[in-house]
């Protein structure tokens, strides 16, 4: 067991998972306070990742997080006009952006499949040549991805809690109410959108400085992967109770999900079989709340029915 649990696999769990966290935030935002099921997140990862590493590799990483940002938001505005101004569902309008994305994102890579960032100074190399590396030592990725994501997931809070913020989340609760309070959906779901994509290409450029290369199908399965961390936060911390709780619980899931994928890697599970253990832990991440659910009731149904004997017998 011990070498499997090691410190490595700790390390990289957490820096993975502090950096797919953001998605899984993407999600919180448009899966649970907006419900609405975007599935641009695919597309807008690759978009993010392949915009974050061609400004990456003209020599501005850090500016290659805004290029990330904006370039996300505005895949999500695209999803968004679509929903509410031509009248196409969610899934659909998702489903078309999406595939529209793959021909921008190779594009925008120059028509190559594969960028490398080898011999580019990146946000990691950076830090590692500078304080965090001499402070930390070898955990200066971490401390840096934390730091992003500790500042996103604030900001985040913050906005939530804001007169615009607290409209989306009501535009999620009830549309007809919001609509009726004078509170335009059309706008709080654009907003809403756009600010799930942009943590979406955040996410994308920070794994392309991460693992010094940008690949076009690097997108591929990251809702439902997203999705599994964003299910497993809910189910430790739950759905309910404050928002910084949530937001939480959604960061804790995506560096559990990263910790799990890590161990199957590590227990020689071929990379072959990787995304079928995925779809494992999504389904049983996703049925454990009703399974748990069920059994609850099949034991109540079981007390009230040996309560229920013990009394015949005793008559």
């Amino acid at each position: 067991m011990s070498g499997i649990f090691t410190v490595s696999i700790f390390q990289s769990a957490l820096e993975l998972g502090c950096i797919y966290a953001l998605v899984a935030l993407a999600l919180f935002i448009s899966f649970t306070i907006l419900n609405i099921a975007d599935l641009t997140t695919d597309g807008c990862f690759t978009l993010g990742c392949a915009v974050g590493a061609m400004v990456t590799l003209s020599g501005h990483p850090f500016l290659a997080l805004v290029a990330a940002l904006i370039s996300g938001a505005l895949a999500g505005f695209i999803t968004a006009f679509l929903q509410t101004k031509l009248g196409v569902e969610s899934i659909l309008a998702g489903i078309i952006v999406n595939t529209g994305l793959y021909t921008i994102n190779i594009a925008v890579m120059g028509f190559s499949s594969l960028i490398n960032l080898f011999g580019c100074d990146t946000i990691f190399s950076l830090g590692k040549d500078g304080v965090p590396y001499m402070i930390f030592g070898d955990w200066y990725k971490v401390i840096t991805v934390a730091f992003i994501v500790a500042l996103i997931a604030l900001a985040l809070w913050w906005f939530l809690g804001t007169t615009l913020g607290m409209s989306i989340r009501a535009t999620g609760d009830n549309t007809e109410m919001v609509k009726s309070s004078s509170i335009n959906p059309t706008f709080t779901i654009t907003v809403g959108l756009c600010l799930s994509n942009s943590l979406t290409g955040l996410s994308g450029c920070l794994i392309a400085q991460y693992q010094k290369s940008a690949d076009i199908n690097i997108g591929t399965g990251m809702v439902t992967l997203s999705l599994a961390a964003l299910i497993i936060g809910q189910t430790l911390i739950g759905n309910k109770g404050s928002t910084i709780r949530r937001i939480l619980g959604t960061i804790l899931g995506s560096v559990l999900y990263r910790f799990i994928v890590a161990i199957a890697l590590r227990m020689s599970v071929p990379a072959e079989a990787l995304k079928l253990v995925s779809a494992i832990i999504v389904a049983v991440a996703i049925a454990a709340p009703y399974v748990r659910k069920k059994a609850a009731l099949k034991k109540r149904e079981f007390v009230n029915y040996r309560d229920n004997r013990e009394v015949k017998e005793n008559a």
